[in-house]
């Protein structure tokens, strides 16, 4: 249980936090990598999870891709955002990535984690803003997909980085630019992440809690890079009725 009254605010990650997008994001990611691994002469083996979890996981776009092939040791210039998708550039590979994850999202939608619509329910009721901090640069047709846009209006995400310049998780400037906004001190705020580099981005803007999310990345990795407390489900940090009150 957390007394979320103790905070001046809550930013939440996105994916993988307020919802299931993670999934979707790691099948377009392991379809794009492996239809480049596929490419390559001789070919590579495909992409694993592991490889999601420590290179891709929480990061913006591009400084994904980057990571990946310096791991496998592929060579690929950088190429430009603008560029179609495709596998000859580092932003063609990342564009291609983007176009899978937006063909799933309009066909099959998503649905918010109940737990965390719960504690977006507390939060209100206690008159405690909240935010989102995504790297991804779909967070607003993410919200909007999930019925959440109207709720969390204050969104720093790829988009808003790129255009201030902000530099993207493990830096915790993305969560002290959404702190600003709010106008609340880091020291009275609590952020919720499920990736590694967002509780590393999150302990090193000096946040005054740090809650990691465990939808994979592990508890004891999450711990280490810098969350207080972790948890499965956000319904965890709610205080329950005693049975006799049921």
């Amino acid at each position: 249980m957390i007394s979320w009254d103790s905070f001046d605010a809550v930013l939440f990650d996105l994916d993988g936090v307020l919802t299931p997008t993670a999934l979707i994001h790691e099948r377009a990611w392991a379809t794009m990598f492996d239809e480049l691994f596929a490419s390559l002469s001789p070919p590579q083996a495909p992409f694993r999870n592991e490889e999601y979890l420590v290179h891709v996981d929480g990061k913006p776009r591009y400084d994904g891709v980057r990571s990946v092939l310096r791991a496998r040791e592929i060579v690929r210039p950088q190429g430009d955002p603008s560029e179609a998708p495709g596998l000859d550039t580092v932003c063609a590979l990342g564009n291609r990535k983007n176009a899978l994850f937006a063909t799933v999202l309009r066909r099959d939608g998503i649905a918010p984690y109940p737990g965390s619509v719960a504690v977006l329910d507390h939060l209100a009721t206690l008159d405690i803003p909240a935010a989102v901090v995504s790297s991804s640069r779909n967070a607003p047709e993410v919200l909007a997909a999930a019925g959440l846009a109207e709720r969390l209006p204050s969104v720093v995400d790829g988009n808003v980085a790129a255009r201030r310049r902000l530099a993207g998780k493990p830096a915790p400037d993305m969560f002290l630019a959404a702190a600003a906004e709010l106008g609340v001190d880091p020291s009275r705020t609590a952020v919720v992440e499920d990736a590694v580099s967002g509780v590393a981005a999150a302990r090193a803007g000096g946040f005054g809690l740090v809650i990691g999310v465990d939808r994979g990345a592990g508890a004891q990795a999450l711990r280490e890079h810098g969350a207080d407390i972790v948890v499965g489900d956000l319904a965890e940090t709610l205080e329950q009725e005693p049975a006799g009150d049921r």
